[in-house]
């Protein structure tokens, strides 16, 4: 790397980095004032609430907003270079298009790689802090989530040939109030269970079942046994029946992954949200490069207005890009649309407008 390189990746990354800081500060600012009450309610002293809140907090609002500030970072900095006929002296003095682009490249691949890493490992993480201290303190005093939180009805499948179902399950208390479970072979029924109640037993770590009627099939025979009590223990937990909003938040890619194969084993609704957001954790740090050529080649000329008018066309654009990644996402989660597709469709039609910019561009 030259000179040049290093003298445009040091203005990019402390704008961005810069930027980023002051953002996450105002962002912990307008949190803490929304979430006073919540926070006076836990009984925790400033620091406990840091530890137990904002150490998650922070890394999930930068990551989240990741893109965009490096977006805005490169248009800022290379609209300020081209307003002071910076770039204009280094292509005069023979340096080539490409290679003035290059130490975006460098840039825009180091901070991609960085939030990758991120979204593998330690995003998930900080959201598992952050879930937590939400769900306990915030989620369970809030009025809509005590409408719809308590029993409900669930049907799921425990493996490849194990189907089941409990009415009215009570997430707080673990109970349901009956059961029923029912194992197929070669389209047949071979095992039927059914139980009045069923409890999670947390010092056994197993499902309590009351009034337990078992039904073994067999070709020339069924033999019907009734039990007042037994104890089994299931292929899930009562975790697996809770619906956490936070779940896919949580998990680090290879549980991710794991979580995946688990919903799709038992057939569960909701199963491409989780496929989107591990399609998008590969995505996102390719939006990343992107965004940066994109910021680049557009701040790059030098035009009336300087970085008020680059600014503008750089928001217009990331609300282009926002916009279609919602669409798609909606597309896939309500629709037909396979989640890989959807998760990379803004970055196919943002590599089309990369290849437009670029051919247009004032060499």
């Amino acid at each position: 790397m030259k000179k040049l390189d290093w003298y445009i990746l040091k203005k990019f990354l402390t704008v961005f980095f810069f930027s980023i800081f002051l953002f996450a500060v105002i962002a912990v600012v307008i949190d803490v004032s929304e979430k006073t009450d919540d926070f006076v309610r836990s009984g925790f002293s400033a620091g406990e609430i840091f530890t137990h809140y904002y150490i998650g907090f922070i890394p999930h609002i930068i990551a989240l907003l990741f893109p965009l500030f490096v977006f805005i970072a490169v248009i800022f900095f290379t609209s300020k270079m081209a307003g002071q006929t910076e770039i204009i002296a280094i292509l005069a003095s023979g340096i080539t298009y490409n290679r003035w682009l290059r130490p975006y490249w460098i840039g825009g691949a180091l901070l991609g790689v960085l939030l990758w890493i991120s979204n593998f490992w330690f995003i998930p993480k900080a959201n598992t802090i952050r879930g937590s201290f939400e769900a306990a303190y915030v989620d369970a005093h809030s009025s809509y989530n005590a409408l719809v939180r308590g029993s409900t009805d669930i049907y799921f499948r425990i493996d490849s040939s194990t189907y089941a179902g409990i009415y009215s399950y009570d997430t707080s208390s673990k109970r349901g109030n009956s059961f029923f479970a029912y194992q197929m072979a070669k389209d047949k029924l071979i095992y039927n269970i059914r139980s009045g109640e069923i409890v999670w037993d947390p010092a056994s770590r197993s499902w309590v079942l009351s009034n337990v009627l078992e039904r073994k099939v067999s070709d020339d025979k069924e033999v019907v046994t009734y039990i007042p009590k037994l104890y089994r223990k299931f292929a899930f937990k009562p975790a697996d029946l809770e619906k956490d909003k936070y779940t896919k938040d949580k998990l680090t890619t290879p549980e991710l992954i794991k979580q995946i194969n688990l919903e799709a084993l038992r057939g569960s609704e909701g199963l491409n949200e989780l496929k989107i957001e591990r399609y998008r954790r590969d995505a996102t740090p390719f939006t990343v490069l992107l965004l940066t050529l994109i910021g680049g080649i557009i701040a790059g000329r030098k035009i009336r207005g300087g970085s008020g008018s680059h600014l503008a066309m750089g928001f217009m654009i990331a609300a282009v890009f926002i916009i279609t990644d919602r669409f798609s996402t909606i597309f896939s989660t309500k629709g037909n649309l396979p989640p890989l597709l959807a998760a990379w469709i803004p970055n196919i039609i943002f590599v089309w407008v990369v290849y437009y910019l670029y051919k247009k561009a004032a060499k």
